[in-house]
């Protein structure tokens, strides 16, 4: 109990007050001079840097498992979704200057989307019927929260101006949110292509890779990026505050993310990760400023309706039948003991994976177990 209270508590405070961080920065105003930080390719730099860090510490010092041996194509692999994840970021950091943060956040559920259709069109994946109406239900309470925003005239700035803004900055979200897919889709196929890969392998290596393709193109003499948000930073030392705070809270988020979905399942997961979504919206309404209508909130609830129903199917289809699992596992035996006749397993090796097997799973109990004395006897003689 008390490591899913650390967990939950490690995902909602990171993750809250990276979102808090994040609009602070994209859109608040420093100093006296009311300056805007627009260097998004430094702020990604930023992030990217102490994500491959702590990422390195989780791997080395929590899990206490060894990097992963590189290769020309891991490495090839890596940089192709750094590349990609680098590019889709400054999209979302520029929306926030036409949309308020409750809108990109709301719109940032559709993520699904592009993921499905980049899936489809990359790799010609095919999903069951489903996903297709999750889809469609996130699809339009995004539109439907859109269209029953309420427009004014405020500050002089008149309501299709507003409306224009508020479509380009919908434009720049469904651009982000494309080269997401394509960045979600490059690391399914990555993860289906290398098995030794895990998502902590993912989170060090790939910003990483980030790190050094961002790294070379603000070292470009002809562009100033680096230079002016030096200089910005260095008159306003506040923002270097709120963007280390940013920094750090989003990787450390992502390694209470790594350990809960192997400490307590995907599920778990997703329904925190919902809730804090939904909590960061409540944040930046209440705490922030940016009021919602009645028919704002009734087309959120119909995102999040969406969300769970994809959680729930998921969760039902995943369900293994007895038989099924038996099968699974008696035929992993056949394999190990294959291998351990001809070496290349250890028979120790087989004695713990029945061990394993025998603890986890009741059904297989009385096989195993007849298999492992089996085993033993062969051994003896």
């Amino acid at each position: 109990m008390l490591d899913f209270a650390v967990c939950v508590g490690g995902i909602y405070v990171c993750f809250l007050t990276w979102s808090t961080m994040q609009e602070r920065v994209t859109t608040a105003t420093y100093g006296a001079d009311h300056q805007q930080f627009k260097f998004t390719i430094v702020l990604n730099l930023i992030q990217a840097m102490m994500a491959s860090l702590i990422g390195y510490v989780y791997i080395r010092g929590v899990q206490r498992k060894p990097m992963l041996e590189m290769n020309a194509h891991r490495w090839k692999r890596f940089f192709q979704v750094a590349l990609l994840s680098s590019s889709a970021s400054p999209f979302g950091y520029m929306a926030l200057r036409y949309i308020n943060y409750p809108t990109m956040t709301l719109a940032k559920t559709c993520k699904m989307v592009p993921v499905v259709f980049m899936n489809k069109l990359l790799y010609r994946r095919h999903y069951p019927t489903y996903k297709y109406a999750v889809v469609a239900m996130v699809t339009a309470g995004v539109s439907a929260f859109m269209l029953f925003k309420t427009s004014s005239k405020r500050g002089g700035v008149s309501t299709v101006e507003v409306v224009e803004n508020s479509l380009y900055g919908l434009l720049l979200v469904l651009i982000n949110l494309t080269i997401d897919g394509a960045v979600n889709s490059t690391q399914d196929q990555v993860f289906a292509e290398d098995p030794e890969i895990t998502g902590q392998h993912m989170m060090c290596m790939m910003n990483l890779c980030s790190t050094v393709l961002m790294a070379a193109w603000l070292l470009n003499p002809f562009n100033p990026e680096l230079v002016s948000a030096l200089r910005f930073l260095h008159t306003h030392p506040r923002a270097m505050a709120d963007i280390g705070m940013f920094a750090v809270c989003g990787s450390l988020g992502q390694c209470f993310v790594f350990y809960t979905l192997a400490k307590f399942g995907s599920l778990t997961l997703t329904t925190v990760t919902v809730t804090r979504k939904f909590l960061t919206i409540l944040i930046s309404v209440f705490y922030n400023g940016h009021p919602l209508n009645s028919r704002q909130w009734s087309a959120t609830g119909v995102v999040f309706s969406g969300i769970a129903l994809d959680v729930y199917m998921k969760q039902t289809s995943k369900k293994p039948t007895a038989k099924a699992i038996v099968l699974d596992d008696t035929q992993q035996l056949d394999t190990l003991e294959k291998l351990a006749k001809v070496d290349i397993v250890s028979t120790a090796e087989l004695h713990a994976n029945i061990e394993q097997k025998i603890d986890d799973i009741p059904a297989t109990r009385h096989e195993l177990r007849r298999r492992q004395q089996q085993l033993v006897e062969v051994a003896a003689t």
